[in-house]
C-alpha cells in the first residue's frame, strides 16, 4: 500500500483526543512512506493529519473542490494539490490516488465519503481496504446501525467484515496492510 485516501473533518474539534489521533496516524503514514490523500484543507482535522505528515517528511496530496477555497482554504505546503469542479471528481480522484481508505471522526461529508467507498468495495469496483478509525467510539453508533441492518437482512456478513474497525492508529494500520 503506497498511498492512502483518509477522509476526516475539517472544522475545529472539542475533543482533543481526535486531534492527536490525526497527528498520529499522519506521522505513522509518513513513517511507513505511504502518501497521504486527503481533501487538502488547512483546517480542523485535516489540518492537523497533513501538518504532521509534512512535519516527519511525508508526502501529502490533497484534493480540494473549487467552491470549498473560502471555508477550507488549501494547505500551502502539499506536496501536490488538485483542485477539483465539484464533489463528486473529488472522491473519484482520491480513489484514484488511493490503495486504501480511512476514515475518522467527521460531518455529514467524512460519512458520505465512507459509505461511498464502502459501497464500490461491496459493488466490485475496488479491492481496496475500508476502514474506521474509531477514535472516543465515535463511530459505535454507526457500526450498531449497520449490525441492525444485518439482522434485518440488508447488509450481508460479507458487507459486515468488509470495514476494518479499530481505536489505534498503528493497529489499525497494521489490519490494512494485511489485506491489501
Amino acid at each position: 500500500m503506497r498511498s492512502v485516501a483518509v477522509f476526516l473533518g475539517a472544522k475545529k474539534v472539542r475533543n482533543p483526543a481526535y486531534k492527536a489521533a490525526a497527528v498520529e496516524l499522519g506521522q505513522l503514514l509518513a513513517s511507513k512512506e505511504i502518501t497521504l490523500v486527503y481533501g487538502g484543507s488547512n483546517t480542523g482535522l485535516m489540518g492537523s493529519i497533513a501538518d504532521a505528515a509534512l512535519a516527519a517528511n511525508g508526502k501529502v496530496i490533497g484534493v480540494s473542490v473549487d467552491a470549498l477555497a473560502d471555508n477550507e482554504a488549501p494547505h500551502p505546503q502539499l506536496t501536490e494539490l488538485h483542485i477539483t469542479a465539484n464533489m463528486h471528481e473529488r472522491k473519484s480522484k482520491m480513489a484514484k490516488l488511493a490503495d486504501g481508505f480511512i476514515s475518522m471522526a467527521g460531518g455529514i461529508g467524512t460519512l458520505e465519503e465512507f459509505f461511498e467507498v464502502y459501497t464500490w468495495a461491496r459493488l466490485g469496483f475496488h479491492q481496496k481496504p475500508v476502514a474506521l478509525l474509531n477514535t472516543n467510539h465515535y463511530f459505535d453508533h454507526m457500526l450498531q446501525f449497520l449490525d441492525h441492518a444485518k439482522r434485518e437482512g440488508f447488509v450481508d456478513l460479507h458487507a459486515h467484515n468488509q470495514i476494518i474497525v479499530d481505536e489505534d492508529p498503528g493497529s489499525l494500520l497494521t489490519k490494512m496492510l494485511r489485506r491489501a
